[in-house]
């Protein structure tokens, strides 16, 4: 994707996007740390702007919240989601519980209720994590952020709403909102997160 991601940023340019996100967790954790951080990077220089990736704002994410003990949960089948695993695993993290939801296809990431991830997410409950990670921007895990930080006692992150966050901060927008988590009411990046 990264010869088609370039074009795309570069007709955002002229738009002066105060940020760029490129939202797709599985193709931007696809290449690894390097090539995701080499992406964003390229992103940046042609939108003469931040740019960011749904990887990179998970990853800001979990440093904010001081997660690296994770449970992770994706949408897609056991290989896609041992690829999201080993960039996981490389960028630093412990996954105390991993599962693939095995949905088929993008009809099925879509239509999936919330409910599902609720419920996939307490199945996979582990009091030893910092913190639950959903991936996947195309899912409806966000509406089941509150409850799930509720009954698990932990932090929740999920793909739309660590782009969200990141986006917001990165524009200097520390406006916490409601009903997405403890996530939302942090005001900023870490340190570390701020400079990459």
């Amino acid at each position: 994707l990264a010869p088609k991601l370039l074009e795309a940023a570069a007709l955002l340019a002229r738009s002066k996007c105060d940020v760029t996100v490129f939202q797709c967790t599985g193709s931007s954790m696809s290449g690894g740390v390097d090539m995701e951080k080499r992406v964003v990077r390229d992103m940046s220089a042609l939108t003469g702007r931040p740019a960011l990736s749904a990887a990179s704002s998970v990853m800001a994410a979990l440093q904010a919240l001081g997660a690296k003990r994770i449970v992770f949960i994706s949408e897609t089948d056991q290989a896609g989601h041992a690829k999201k695993e080993k960039f996981l695993r490389e960028a630093g993290y412990d996954l105390l519980a991993s599962k693939a939801a095995g949905l088929a296809g993008t009809d099925y990431f879509c239509t999936t209720p919330p409910q599902f991830w609720y419920d996939t997410a307490m199945a996979q409950r582990n009091d030893d994590a910092d913190a639950v990670f959903i991936s996947c921007a195309n899912i409806h895990s966000i509406d089941v952020i509150e409850a799930l930080e509720r009954d698990l006692n932990k932090p929740v992150v999920t793909s739309n709403q660590a782009a969200l966050w990141h986006a917001l901060r990165t524009a200097g927008i520390t406006d916490a909102i409601p009903k997405l988590g403890k996530l939302l009411t942090l005001k900023g990046l870490s340190s570390a997160a701020a400079a990459e």
